[in-house]
């Protein structure tokens, strides 16, 4: 990638992210300028990460377009290369001519500035390079993700998993609870029933007793007048 007064990452995020002069870099030192030369073997390509739904309220952040500049920076390669092809292909919008058109144009273009190269292998091996840091950028980037959700809100998920299992634990002993007033009150309606019957049966048993002692000291305190008056 050939450096200008743009910084070469920011350079290439400009092909990707709109606008990205509308954030503004912190200072920095400025990469050297590196000399053109030939493009290294095509690098092994690492498997492309799984697709991770993004939110809608996502939006182009400031310290990750930083991020990604120096990023890139870092990464970047001696001589034209994917970044030169991609700034060509990207002038060619709005000119009316079809995607293939536009390709080829942009081809063209590229090999009347890098004299000598003829082979595409130098676009989809440079491309691959910048795809395959990003990607190994992106997998650190998650396993730091994960680590903070971790720190950040693995207590609060254990305290959100303990009052769950309290609330089950005390929705159970509600149940039992209510099993044994359910069972209190059944007893109640028995022993109710139970007292009023008994209470009959006493006092069944009272007004009998009333009745023959009533019968008994009555016989007994007239056979008294009776001797009192006959016997005297």
């Amino acid at each position: 990638m050939a450096e200008n007064e743009k910084s070469l990452g920011r350079k290439l995020l400009s092909f990707f992210i709109k606008d990205p002069e509308d954030i503004r870099p912190a200072p920095r030192p400025s990469s050297a300028t590196k000399a053109s030369g030939p493009i290294p073997a095509q690098p092994e390509i690492v498997n492309k990460p799984e697709s991770a739904p993004i939110s809608a309220t996502a939006e182009v952040d400031r310290k990750f377009v930083e991020h990604f500049a120096e990023l890139l920076e870092k990464a970047n390669l001696p001589g034209p290369d994917y970044f030169e092809f991609k700034q060509s292909l990207k002038s060619m919008e709005g000119l009316g001519l079809s995607e293939e058109k536009q390709f080829q144009a942009s081809w063209a273009s590229f090999k009347a500035m890098a004299l000598g190269i003829t082979d595409t292998s130098v676009l989809t091996s440079s491309a691959n390079h910048y795809g395959n840091v990003l990607n190994k950028d992106r997998e650190s980037f998650l396993k730091d993700v994960e680590k903070a959700i971790d720190d950040r809100i693995g207590s609060l998920k254990q305290e959100s998993k303990k009052l769950h299992d309290n609330n089950t634990s005390y929705s159970q002993q509600i149940l039992d609870l209510q099993k044994k007033i359910d069972e209190n009150n059944g007893r109640l309606d028995k022993i109710n029933d139970e007292v009023q019957e008994q209470t009959e049966k006493i006092n069944s048993s009272r007004a009998s007793f009333d009745l023959t002692y009533q019968s008994m000291v009555d016989q007994i305190n007239a056979d008294i007048e009776k001797i009192n008056r006959y016997l005297k």
